[in-house]
This record gives C-alpha cells, sequence and structure tokens, in this order.
C-alpha cells in the first residue's frame, strides 16, 4: 500500500485548485493544510502538494526527464472517465491523445489521459468490466 506522494509545484493555489477538484472527484477528502501545502486522503494513502521555492522554479518540470512520468488514478466506471473528460475540457485543460481518446491506452483501455497545471500527466482509468 502506497502511504503518500509528494509534489512539488511553482503555484500551489493554481494546483490546489485543480488537485482538489479532481481528487474530490474521485473520493479523496481533504486532509492537511498549512502555509506552503495541502493533502487530499483516499483511505491510508494520500497526496501532498508543496509549493516549490522560489530558487528551484528555474527548471520547470518535464515527465521525460528523471523522476516521475505520470500519476494514474482508479475510475468507478467508463461514465466517470466521461464525464471528467467533459469538465476538463469545460475548464480548458487538454485532453492529451485526443485523437485516440478514451482508449490510448489500447483497444481494452478506458482512460483519460491530460495535465496538471505544472504539466504532470494525469491518467483516470475505468476498470475494465465497467
Amino acid at each position: 500500500m502506497l502511504h503518500h506522494v509528494e509534489l512539488y509545484v511553482s503555484d500551489l493555489r493554481r494546483s490546489a485548485a485543480f488537485w482538489g477538484w479532481l481528487l474530490e472527484q474521485l473520493g479523496y477528502e481533504p486532509f492537511q493544510e498549512w502555509e506552503n501545502g495541502v493533502s487530499w486522503r483516499c483511505g491510508e494513502t494520500y497526496l501532498v502538494f508543496v509549493q516549490a521555492e522560489e530558487r528551484f522554479l528555474d527548471i520547470p518540470y518535464h515527465r521525460c526527464r528523471v523522476g516521475l512520468n505520470h500519476l494514474a488514478f482508479h475510475a468507478r466506471s467508463r461514465r466517470q472517465v466521461d464525464a471528467l473528460t467533459e469538465e476538463l475540457r469545460r475548464r480548458g485543460v487538454t485532453i492529451l491523445y485526443e485523437d485516440r481518446h478514451p482508449h490510448a491506452g489500447g483497444p481494452d483501455h478506458y482512460a483519460v489521459y491530460f495535465e496538471d497545471p505544472d504539466r504532470i500527466k494525469v491518467e483516470v482509468v475505468a476498470p475494465v468490466w465497467g
């Protein structure tokens, strides 16, 4: 079981708004909040977002560098993936692999791929049966 993941972000306010909405749609609840960070929890696992110090903002995140490539979450159903996709579009979030959506991961994989405000790739995957 994963205990927690901590991500440094370039703009905590912007990231908290983006991730808060998404994580609460996926069943996470607000957990901790302090001057330079915020977290959401689902069960025993939580995600933490911390404001990066100004001195570390000169090199932006890129998923092809060494480190985190993307975060993938379980959706409850294909219907939830579709609803999230529409809300992401409404919010102006670019859907990745649009030409292959929702099967960008293959014919038996139903998911939406997109980026957070720092361009961290996010995937929300429907269960195979639903």
